[in-house]
């Protein structure tokens, strides 16, 4: 089974930089309003056996810096996604190694942030 150090510098710089990124998306994604376009509000009908009510206030959409920003790191995760994906070093694997690798790699920040703390 490959260990983080095993995986090329430029990999293991990608996909940190897509888990960081993805990281400031959703906490970006966190400020918005509910609907990118202006929208109004709702409420459900209370549910059967719970005090629940579905709803949501008006949206106002997106600025136009809101849709800008939110376009911006689309577009670095999609660039970053490839650059993981097609990287060369997966050429050099197969089957399940491959699938096993690809999963070590996805989760090495952890192993190292275990390491640093």
């Amino acid at each position: 089974m490959p260990t983080y150090a095993d995986f090329p510098e430029d990999l293991r710089a990608a996909q940190v930089a897509l888990l960081e990124t993805r990281t400031a998306y959703e906490q970006y994604a966190t400020t918005l309003p509910w609907s990118a376009e202006p929208m109004p509000g709702w409420e459900s009908d209370k549910q059967l056996h719970s005090t629940y009510v579905s709803a949501k206030p008006d949206s106002p959409g997106y600025t136009e810096e809101q849709a800008a920003e939110v376009s911006r790191f689309q577009a670095e995760l999609r660039r970053l996604s490839i650059e993981v994906v097609t990287h060369p070093y997966w050429q050099s694997l197969a089957g399940p190694d491959l699938v096993e690798a690809r999963m070590v790699l996805r989760h090495a920040h952890e192993s190292t942030e275990d390491e640093a703390a």
